[in-house]
C-alpha cells in the first residue's frame, strides 16, 4: 500500500508541476517598469535631457542581456522606462510622480541628476504609496535641510550627491579632499587668489540652493581673509525671477570686485553676465556653480561671456573608477551621447546611468519586486557604478566625487568646453590648464 501511494504521489508531481511552472510564469509581471518625472523643458533641461539619456542607456544595456535577474520569479525581467516631463516645475514633477504610480503602476521611481527643488514632492509621493526612489539630489545641505523638516525623513527617497562645505564623518570612504564644492573652488583661489585684490562678488538665487550655498561661502571666504561686499545685507541673494541686476552690479563694480561666485539657473546667470559684460565689469576670477554647468546654457549666453567661467565637475570621463553595465564606462556613455546628439558632454548623463544600475542592484539581491524589500536592499548597497562608488549613509545619501573645470573655446564645432583643471582625486584626471586671469576682448 505504502509502495502504491509512492508512486501514485511521483505520478502527480509528474502532472501537476507543469501546471505549476505555467502558474507560476503567468503571474510573473512581463517587465519592471521605472518611472520618471524629468524636467525636459524649462529652466532645467539640461539637467533633464542628460539623466534620462543615461537612464536610457542603462535600461538599453541590461535588456541587451535579458533583463534583471528576479529570483522569485525564476527569471529575467526586462525594464521598462515611462518618462514625463515636469517642465522644471517642482509641483508639478510630484503630481506626475503620483499619476505614474497610480496610473501607469510603476514599481519604483528613478531619476538622475536634478537641482534641488524637484525632487521633495517625488520624495513625498514615494512615501505616501510606498515606493522607492532613486535619485540625484545635488548639493548636500539643502537636501539634508529639506528632508530633517519631514516627518518619515522619505523613507523611500535614496539620494546621491556632493556636499558644499560639509566634511564627510571621519572614518566614512569619503572623509578625503575632493568631496566638497568649497574645497574645489578654494583650489583656485589658492592658486591665483593672492594675484587678485580679494574683494570677491557673491549672487544666488533665492531658492533652498541658492540660499544654502551663499551662506556658506559668504562666511568661508570672509575666514579666508577676502572681502565679500555686501554679504551682511545679503547682496547678490535675490529672487529667482530677479531680471534686472544693475544695481547690485554697479555695487560689485564701484568696490573693485576682481572675483565673482554665483550659485543660480542658467537664465538667471545668463542675465547678469550680460548685464555685467554691458557695464564694463570684469572680474578676474569667476566660479559659478548650477546653471554654469550645461554646453547649452552657457551657449546661450552669446559671445565670449563663458569665457574663463569655472565651477565645480561631477562626471567626468576622465573618472578611471566607472563600471557600467556589459563593460560601459563614462567615457563611453559620452561618446554614445555625442555621437547621437552632436553635443559635448553633459555631465548628468552618469548620474542617470548610475540610478538604474542601483536600483537593478538592489531588486536582484533582495530576488523581488516587493518594495518593502527593494527598499531595505537599497539601504546595504554598495557597488562600484559608472560615477564610482554607491554606498548610502544613515540619512540615505550617498556622496560623489568632484573637480574643478572651466569653460573654453575649442576648434571643434560645439565651440565650448570645460575641461577639469584642478583635482584632488587621482582618479579623476587634468585635462587643461586653469585660466587667469580671464582674457575679456
Amino acid at each position: 500500500m505504502k509502495k502504491k501511494v509512492f508512486i501514485g504521489l511521483i505520478l502527480l508531481t509528474l502532472v501537476t508541476l507543469p501546471l505549476f511552472v505555467r502558474y507560476a510564469e503567468s503571474a510573473a509581471p512581463a517587465e519592471i517598469v521605472v518611472g520618471n518625472p524629468a524636467s525636459l523643458t524649462g529652466m532645467f533641461a539640461g539637467l533633464g535631457q542628460g539623466q534620462v539619456f543615461g537612464m536610457k542607456a542603462a535600461v538599453d544595456d541590461i535588456n541587451k542581456q535579458g533583463g534583471v535577474n528576479v529570483k522569485e520569479y525564476g527569471k529575467k525581467l526586462p525594464i521598462k522606462l515611462v518618462i514625463v516631463n515636469s517642465e522644471s516645475d517642482p509641483l508639478k514633477a510630484g503630481t506626475l510622480a503620483e499619476s505614474l504610480i497610480v496610473s501607469d503602476k510603476v514599481n519604483f521611481l528613478c531619476q538622475g541628476g536634478e537641482t534641488p527643488i524637484m525632487p521633495p514632492q517625488i520624495s513625498t509621493a514615494a512615501d505616501r504609496f510606498k515606493v522607492p526612489y532613486v535619485t540625484a539630489a545635488g548639493p548636500m545641505e539643502p537636501w539634508m535641510a529639506m528632508r530633517q523638516t519631514v516627518e518619515g525623513r522619505w523613507k523611500y527617497t535614496w539620494a546621491f550627491g556632493f556636499p558644499i562645505a560639509t566634511p564627510a564623518p571621519p572614518g566614512s570612504p569619503w572623509a578625503k579632499p575632493g568631496y566638497t564644492v568649497m574645497e574645489n573652488w578654494k583650489s583656485m583661489l589658492d592658486l591665483f587668489g593672492n594675484k587678485t585684490n580679494k574683494k570677491v562678488a557673491i549672487f544666488a538665487s533665492h531658492d533652498p540652493d541658492g540660499v544654502g550655498w551663499y551662506g556658506l561661502f559668504s562666511g568661508a571666504l570672509k575666514n579666508w581673509g577676502y572681502d565679500v561686499i555686501g554679504a551682511d545685507k545679503k547682496l547678490g541673494l535675490v529672487p529667482m525671477e530677479t531680471t534686472d541686476f544693475t544695481s547690485i552690479i554697479k555695487q560689485w563694480k564701484d568696490n573693485k570686485c576682481e572675483i565673482l561666485w554665483g550659485n543660480a539657473p542658467g537664465p538667471f546667470i545668463g542675465t547678469i553676465l550680460k548685464q555685467g559684460s554691458a557695464m564694463g565689469f570684469k572680474p578676474k576670477m569667476v566660479s559659478i556653480g548650477r546653471g554654469a554647468m550645461f554646453y547649452e546654457d552657457v551657449t546661450s549666453w552669446g559671445g565670449d561671456l563663458p569665457l574663463g567661467i569655472g565651477m565645480e565637475i561631477w562626471g567626468d570621463p576622465s573618472l578611471q573608477v566607472s563600471k557600467g553595465i556589459g563593460g560601459a564606462t563614462l567615457q563611453s556613455l559620452a561618446n554614445k551621447w555625442t555621437k547621437e546628439t552632436g553635443k559635448p558632454l553633459n555631465r548628468t548623463l552618469g548620474s542617470g546611468y548610475r540610478s538604474i544600475q542601483v536600483l537593478i542592484d538592489a531588486i536582484e539581491r533582495a530576488g523581488t519586486l516587493d518594495s518593502e524589500k527593494v527598499n531595505a536592499a537599497l539601504a546595504q548597497a554598495d557597488l562600484i557604478t559608472i560615477m564610482h562608488r554607491a554606498k548610502f549613509d544613515e540619512n540615505h545619501f550617498s556622496y560623489e566625487p568632484l573637480a574643478f573645470g572651466q569653460w573654453r573655446k575649442t576648434n571643434k564645432p560645439w565651440v565650448w568646453e570645460c575641461p577639469v583643471v584642478f583635482s584632488h582625486l587621482d582618479f579623476i584626471k587634468v585635462g587643461g590648464k586653469p585660466i587667469f586671469p580671464i582674457p575679456y576682448q
